[in-house]
């Protein structure tokens, strides 16, 4: 009799299975727990041994069960316990729950691809729409200020004009050059104030002088050294206009919700617009298309605004649908796991049987309590009966 001091009184067992009765009767032994099996290869490779695949197998079921565990825990879902011990599953069996498990998986992937695209749009849609809502604003008040800039008709070179970062301000400077006496009009922008078209034109000796912009979005942080990259870099012929945006917008890259600032950059000439874009680049800020043309500029907002509405209508029908999967799933989650590692440990457990080919049977030896023999015997011949 066994105490807390003294085990039961064991004896070694050696056991004759059939191969087809071998599952079944693994599978009735480990319901018991009342036996230790010995692993009669012990000098034979894991990858070598007889039902290393069907553990890869088991390996694989689990992996998919763990993501899908993730998910349902990432959506804040209940996981229900099953009322009762679920048997050990035939091996028949193990094929349909392969395939319900590549079915949930395939489906939820598909799902998170499917959002993660619709969310992305959804952030770059967002971050656009703040674009042109404050670059209107800059173009409307700088629209009120070069309505007032007369230009004077004089003799000069577009290389010399530069953009100063400083108050808008109208020059006459006199630059000697052969003799003659050139008058320029100089526009200095503030910071409340910049110039209201890509190809806006300073009239300067009878010529305009045309100036492109970029616009974009940039993460509040690193404004301050992409605005001294800017006039290092372009030596001062730029003139960057910013506006914060109040609210935190989500990233479209890294899907983390981050302050933002959106930026307007005026330049002269496609040297300065190469290095421009090449320093918007290297602080990976999102540049986004502005038209020239008022009118355009407010339709396309307008168009904007509609293809918002619509992505959260169908990121609001995507996310129901990810829940009623995972709902689902999270109902027979336990049951599976449970059922996928007893598979895993009868297998497991019959990797250490001697094959004996000559007799075509499954030889195996194992540790039980003398007095449990009868309910050992019982078991494999459950097991013989249910194969």
């Amino acid at each position: 009799m066994s105490t807390i001091f003294r085990s039961e009184e064991m004896t070694l067992c050696q056991l004759f299975l059939q191969p087809e009765a071998a599952y079944s009767c693994i599978s009735e032994l480990g319901e018991l727990g009342i036996v230790q099996f010995r692993d009669l290869n012990p000098n034979v490779n894991a990858f070598q041994r007889k039902f290393v695949n069907e553990v890869r197998r088991c390996e694989e079921m689990g992996r998919k069960l763990r993501f899908l565990e993730t998910e349902i825990k990432k959506d804040s879902l209940p996981i229900y316990d099953p009322e009762d011990n679920p048997e050990a599953p035939k091996p028949r069996e193990m094929i349909d729950l392969e395939a319900t498990f590549e079915k949930l998986d395939h489906e939820l992937k598909e799902i998170n691809t499917n959002a993660d695209a619709l969310k992305r749009n959804f952030s770059e849609l967002t971050e656009l729409k703040h674009n042109l809502s404050m670059t209107q604003l800059f173009f409307n008040d700088a629209q009120n200020i070069f309505s007032s800039v007369i230009p004077l008709h004089s003799n000069v070179n577009e290389d010399e004009v530069q953009l100063l970062p400083n108050s808008y301000i109208l020059e006459l400077t006199s630059l000697g050059a052969r003799g003659g006496r050139r008058d320029v009009v100089v526009a200095r922008p503030s910071d409340q104030d910049i110039m209201p078209t890509r190809e806006m034109e300073i009239v300067t000796s009878g010529q305009p002088l045309k100036l492109g912009f970029i616009t974009g979005v940039i993460p509040r942080e690193r404004m301050l050294a992409f605005e001294r990259m800017l006039w290092r870099v372009c030596r001062g012929n730029v003139f960057l206009k910013q506006a914060e945006i109040p609210e935190q917008v989500e990233d479209p890259i890294t899907n983390e919700k981050v302050y933002k600032t959106v930026f307007v950059i005026f330049f002269q000439g496609e040297q300065l617009k190469n290095r421009v874009q090449k320093i918007c680049e290297g602080f990976r800020a999102n540049i986004y298309p502005c038209p020239e043309n008022p009118q355009e500029r407010r339709e396309l907002a307008m168009g904007v605004m509609t293809r918002l509405e619509d992505l959260s209508v169908v990121l609001h029908q995507t996310q129901e649908h990810r829940q009623r999967v995972l709902a689902a799933t999270s109902r027979n989650l336990r049951t599976w796991q449970i059922k996928v590692r007893k598979i895993k440990a009868i297998y497991h457990t019959m990797n250490m049987f001697n094959n004996d080919v000559a007799r075509k049977c499954l030889i195996a030896e194992c540790w039980a309590p003398v007095t449990e023999l009868d309910r050992i015997q019982l078991a494999l011949r459950k097991g013989t009966v249910c194969k």
